[in-house]
């Protein structure tokens, strides 16, 4: 019989979302548990193990995009839109969110490429929104913050400190400089689009060794999720909903942000299935470290009361 794990986002997106008696019933009879790190990365690593342990999601991405991560060293260095405000400077797109195409990867390439070779490191942009240097496989490196963990707040919070994190701060500067100056993002900005004025650093290391998962299959539209589980399982699009699993499968839906679609596409279908023994046991797993185990045994649990509402 199969089985299912939701990935949602944190709880409190849901905000007064009202759900149905039957599904605060069953979220009230489930066994939960809270764990620790509510963050994106600790939500995947929950679900996908590294040997060795790390975040290496610069090599995991390379080799899904061109597969010549070899043994080198990789680190993002993603296209970003960061703006300056009174008290600082905000990180308010990255990546996919620019909506940039194979002109814009062209005309801005060349000049973060001359930055980058005279740091002695090979840059190149295979995709529009991914963006790689290479380094070398002993690299010392600083922590990187990922950007999902930066968006919206002072970059400054979020580069990295120290003496480690020195030389990579003076580099994130003269990119931001020659990003400033480049005749391109005039043509952007006149264009109504966002300018690309930064580069963000993140997801240092080297192919793991191996990767791990019980599941069988991952749906998903999130690169990150899909490059860290690629090596560990099958990976397929994510589709419109909920419509049963076949294997112990994972649905990613941290990506949707309307909480009236997770709960009327995913949630209450998946618990039906749960109800009607299509499913073995059903998981919901939110970004925020709360986690839910759903089984047909958990009707007899009469004592239980319905969930009053998500955790906040």
């Amino acid at each position: 019989m199969s089985s299912a794990t939701l990935l949602l986002p944190p709880a409190a997106r849901f905000g007064r979302q009202r759900l149905d008696a039957d599904v605060l019933l069953a979220l009230g009879r489930a066994d939960r548990t809270a764990h620790p790190g509510s963050h994106r990365r600790a939500q995947l690593l929950r679900h996908f193990d590294l040997s060795p342990p790390g975040w290496p999601l610069a090599a995991l991405a390379r080799q899904a995009d061109v597969g010549d991560a070899g043994s080198d060293g990789w680190l993002r260095a993603d296209p970003a839109y960061v703006r300056p405000d009174i008290n600082g400077a905000r990180l308010l797109a990255y990546g996919d969110a620019l909506a940039l195409d194979d002109e814009d990867a062209a005309a801005l390439s060349p000049a973060l490429r001359q930055v980058f070779d005279e740091a002695g490191y090979f840059f190149d942009a295979p995709l529009p929104s991914r963006w790689y240097l290479r380094l070398a496989r002993d690299a010392t490196l600083p922590a990187f913050a990922d950007p999902e963990e930066a968006l919206g707040e002072d970059i400054f919070d979020h580069l990295p400190h120290g003496e480690p994190g020195r030389r990579w701060r003076a580099l994130l500067s003269e990119a931001q400089v020659v990003l400033h100056n480049h005749p391109w993002n005039a043509r952007r900005a006149a264009a109504g689009k966002p300018p690309v004025n930064a580069v963000w650093f993140w997801g240092a290391g080297v192919l793991p060794d191996k990767a791990h998962t019980v599941h069988a299959l991952l749906r998903s539209d999130d690169e990150v999720a899909c490059a860290l589980a690629q090596s560990a399982c099958v990976v397929q699009p994510l589709p419109p909903r909920f419509a049963g699993a076949s294997h112990d499968e994972v649905f990613d839906l941290v990506t949707i942000r309307d909480p009236a679609m997770l709960v009327d596409a995913w949630l209450r279908p998946a618990l039906a299935a749960v109800r009607d023994g299509s499913l073995r046991w059903l998981e919901l797993d939110f970004e925020d470290g709360e986690v839910m185990q759903i089984e047909p045994r958990q009707r007899w649990r009469l004592w239980r009361k319905p969930l009053a509402a998500l955790p906040q």
